[in-house]
């Protein structure tokens, strides 16, 4: 399918075509180079697309004489510490070899890798702070892992420079929807081949291989050798491991299949039915076979319905309704699934221990050091536990060492120093027996209390104690009926402020009705909108009508 819509985006070069276009290329990208002095910034993930462009810059800068090669060049890669091992490993070996050879040629290329800061790493926002499994309604995973730490990173140098442009491998022939952003972009253009960023002010986006197809990609990288000694073999031997048939052959005609279908990411990425990449690596390369526990894992997040492993509350602590559509032109309201509840959490912090433990007994030997998540993790998600949480009993060393047989050691200062306990939360278990919701407020209460006593000043602890008994004083069913009661007093005020002429004292009583059976049942707003407009009265009922108004003593008689 992907082949038939590039031939239908771009028609087939030749060999000696193609020649000419990486010669008119290399000519090109030497005379954006000495334009000016703005710095150039290459977005590196180590496949294929951003290898070809990283070749070409090469190539075209080398030929140029030493007095001109002025410009630094910045080549860069995140690690979000949940790639692929096996690409995450080939990435840092690559930039080892690029930065050895980029000093020995005196090329003026600069590697860099960047990660994520610790609180927003994919682990912290799932295991400690319970963020769902990334899905298409809420992403929360690209923008904190990637977007981020290069945005920051492009930022630093316009502060410095002023202006930056960015070369990317991106390519129109990989999808319908990225031609027709890219064409949007170029309709923008301020300069030949360069287009706003729009999300960087005083950034350009330069994309020298965006009219290239698939099989043009791969011929490039096996013809052309790679300038700072990688193998491009490899990196084919890799995409070709990635694809279910093992079989990754250049383009010749339009029967012939490419390589374009592997893609890298995230090992636990979510976004996708399946981690094809994955499972094909593990089905085609026995000495593979050790990555099975991170696919497992994989596959246990990504599942259709993972409601009962989470909140009944949204993160802060309120519980939200939606309407959701349930077919046959019904719907029910209902509430808003939250974060992971705490045993969910200890769970996916094991099963992560427990795959990290067994990779390094049975990996190869030069994957045996993986760290599937770091003591700076660990040491985010235990502080998020116990300070956020409030879940005192501290469990994440627990854990760690009955899975690694090894003490944890938290690198934060005076870590260890602390008030309450294990013990103590077991004692508060036992008080509050099988009332969840009741042990949850009291370990709040007294941990809010726990974290004023070591503070100079106790300004606001009424307040945080406030906040414990709104989140958690009310049962799940009261919880989620005080908010059906919320939601049917807003849409009934609502109601009387579009038509001021009904009968208040009705829909006082409805709310009051609504109110008295909040856990088992909620407003039907339709009927009292039919009792409503079938009320007798007509009055234009004015604001002291509506505050002041004398409650009903008997049929059609008011109190004086």
């Amino acid at each position: 399918m992907i082949e038939v819509q590039q031939m239908l985006l771009f028609e087939p070069r030749t060999v000696p075509q193609l020649l000419e276009e990486i010669k008119a290329l290399t000519k090109e990208i030497q005379e954006l180079y000495c334009l000016d002095a703005i710095p150039w910034l290459i977005g590196w993930s180590g496949g294929k697309d951003s290898t070809a462009v990283l070749q070409l810059i090469w190539n075209a800068i080398a030929a140029l004489p030493i007095e001109k090669r002025t410009k630094t060049i910045h080549v860069i890669t995140t690690d979000t510490f949940v790639e692929n091992p096996i690409i995450s490993t080939w990435v840092r070996k690559s930039l080892t070899k690029l930065k050895i050879l980029a000093q020995e040629q005196k090329m003026p290329i600069s590697p860099h890798l960047l990660h994520p800061e610790v609180k927003e790493t994919f682990w912290v926002c799932l295991i400690g702070k319970g963020y769902p499994a990334p899905r298409n309604g809420f992403r929360w995973c690209t923008d904190r892992m990637k977007i981020q730490p290069v945005n920051q990173f492009i930022r630093d140098l316009v502060r410095v420079h002023g202006e930056t442009i960015v070369v990317l491998g991106t390519r129109k022939a990989e999808s319908t929807k990225r031609a027709a952003t890219m064409k949007k972009y170029e309709a923008g253009r301020l300069r030949d081949r360069l287009s706003p960023n729009s999300r960087l002010p005083n950034s350009l986006i330069y994309t020298p291989i965006e009219d290239w197809r698939d099989d043009e990609v791969w011929l490039y990288l096996m013809q052309w050798d790679n300038p700072w000694g990688n193998n491009n073999k490899e990196l084919f031997t890799m995409y070709r491991g990635a694809t279910a048939d093992n079989e990754c052959p250049l383009v010749v005609d339009t029967s012939t299949p490419s390589c374009g279908d592997s893609r890298f990411g995230c090992w636990v990425c979510t976004m996708v039915d399946k981690d094809k990449s994955m499972e094909a690596m593990i089905q085609n390369d026995e000495e593979k076979e050790w990555m099975q526990p991170l696919l497992d894992i994989r596959n246990e997040l990504d599942i259709k319905n993972d409601r009962p492993k989470r909140d009944f509350r949204r993160i802060y602590g309120r519980v939200e309704l939606f309407e959701r559509n349930m077919g046959d032109d019904t719907t029910s309201v209902e509430p808003i699934p939250g974060p992971y509840t705490k045993f969910w959490r200890e769970h996916w912090l094991r099963r992560v221990l427990e795959a990290q433990t067994h990779i390094r007994k049975t990996a190869p030997l030069e994957m045996r050091d993986i760290t599937l998540i770091t003591p700076e993790e660990l040491s985010e998600i235990r502080r998020i536990w116990l300070e956020q949480k409030h879940e005192f009993d501290d469990s994440l060393p627990r854990i760690y060492e009955e899975v690694t047989g090894e003490p944890f050691a938290d690198s934060r200062p005076a870590a260890e120093r602390k008030l309450l306990g294990s013990d103590e939360w077991t004692a508060i278990a036992e008080i509050c027996s099988e009332d969840e919701m009741h042990l949850e407020l009291m370990a709040k209460l007294l941990d809010t209390e726990r974290q004023y006593y070591t503070k100079p000043r106790r300004t606001g602890i009424y307040a945080d104690l406030d906040k414990c008994f709104e989140t958690s004083s009310r049962s799940k069913d009261e919880a989620i009926g005080n908010a059906h009661y919320q939601r049917n007093l807003k849409t009934a005020v609502n109601a009387v402020i579009a038509n001021p002429s009904e009968n208040i004292q009705q829909v006082k009583s409805a709310i009051a009705q609504t109110n008295s059976s909040a856990k088992n049942d909620t407003l039907d707003i339709a009927k009292l909108k039919e009792e409503l407009e079938s009320s007798s009265q007509s009055k234009q009922l004015s604001w002291a009508d509506i505050k002041y108004s004398t409650p009903d003593v008997g049929e059609g008689k008011h109190s004086d």
